[in-house]
């Protein structure tokens, strides 16, 4: 199995707190119906702040991103058809689907 990052960028906020719950509720029922390709479900973002290399910090963001979900599949095919029934879509938002490589981070001692 491989895993896989799905992004979400943009996306219309629900404009009433009915329609919030609706669109929270028909999300936890899409993950729900990804059973266990889902590794870690529902990671939104805030109060982004971008590091500029020189070091300028400026509050807000570049990208749109808003969120990400990890999914485990065996290819990137099966997330982008996993992907096409997201709720997020209904919101005027769109995803990106990324395949999350493996890097050897550890030092050797000497």
């Amino acid at each position: 199995m491989t895993t896989y990052i799905l992004t979400y960028l943009g996306g219309n906020q629900p404009s009433d707190p009915e329609e919030a719950q609706k669109h929270f509720e028909e999300y936890r029922t899409w993950l729900t119906s990804l059973g266990d390709a889902i590794i870690s479900p529902a990671n939104p973002l805030k109060d982004t702040t971008v590091i500029s290399p020189d070091g300028t910090v400026t509050p807000g963001s570049t990208s749109e991103m808003s969120g990400f979900t990890i999914i485990e599949a065996n290819s990137q095919q099966a997330v982008i058809e996993m992907a096409k029934s997201c709720p997020f879509l209904k919101i005027g938002g769109t995803l990106e689907v990324s395949e999350l490589m493996q890097m050897n981070t550890k030092t050797k001692e000497h």
